[in-house]
């Protein structure tokens, strides 16, 4: 059974190890797993930083997580969201190019997760999720994510037609990720300040949330199944604004 407070597998694990504020209470390691690089680092680590390491059968991890644990199991304090007013606040200082992905729905955590990986590879500033009717960040998503989550701030919003009005207010453009767009994402010139949005699994971006995109865009579909997995449409269009922004900053150089 997966629970809460639970981070679970080898990268996850490391980046936790390096790079987390949170509490780390108990790190348990399968009896017999291969001691690779990875294992053997994370041993020490934990023994350096005083964190109690406990040897177990491997049923025992078999029993408290769904995916593959991979032999360590760390029991830690649940993650922190950001505040929204903490993340304005920070951009509004911050003279680069911004993004922010927004999530409308988004209920598979294989989904999230591979969104929030993408998203901090991209060097995204934060990415922004309902509190409702929204996968939150549990074990799983943190697993997917390979330790992505250790690295970029996620803000848990009550309202996203609020938030996109007071994003707009800071000079942020709205894009819409939709099958029903009307520009090519290719062929749109993000802003400086971009809020990429992706919709959830079958359901795609709410019409009230549509209705406040500046701009809807699209990814053609040449085959014959009609879209893609979202995580993968958000990997696409994600890395378009990056290649965008790189080569700006190429000609501008």
């Amino acid at each position: 059974m997966e629970e809460q407070g639970l981070v679970y597998g080898r990268n996850p694990v490391e980046e936790l190890l390096e790079t987390s504020k949170r509490k780390i209470n108990k790190i348990l390691v399968a009896k017999g797993v291969k001691q690779d690089n990875k294992i053997k680092k994370i041993i020490s680590s934990a023994k350096e930083n005083s964190i109690l390491l406990q040897e177990v059968p491997k049923e025992k991890l078999n029993t408290m997580v769904q995916g593959n644990h991979q032999g360590v199991i760390a029991l830690v304090a649940d993650i922190e969201y950001a505040e929204l007013d903490d993340i304005r606040k920070k951009l509004s200082k911050k003279e680069e190019p911004q993004l922010i992905i927004m999530l409308d729905s988004i209920e598979d955590p294989h989904n999230l997760g591979a969104i929030i990986r993408t998203a901090e590879v991209a060097g995204a500033d934060a990415i922004m999720i309902p509190k409702r009717r929204s996968a939150s960040v549990t074990p799983l998503v943190e697993k997917v994510s390979t330790g992505a989550v250790e690295y970029i701030p996620i803000v848990r919003v009550t309202n996203l037609t609020d938030t996109i009005k007071k994003l707009k207010d800071d000079g942020f453009w709205i894009y819409g990720a939709e099958g029903s767009g009307y520009t090519h994402y290719f062929n749109t010139d993000y802003a400086e300040k971009t809020v990429l949005i992706f919709g959830g699994e079958g359901k795609g971006i709410s019409q009230i949330v549509k209705k406040n995109c500046d701009e809807l865009i699209k990814i053609p579909i040449l085959g014959k199944i009609n879209s893609l997995n979202v995580s993968n449409a958000a990997s696409i269009s994600i890395f378009e604004v990056v290649r965008q922004r790189i080569l700006k900053k190429q000609i501008n150089a």
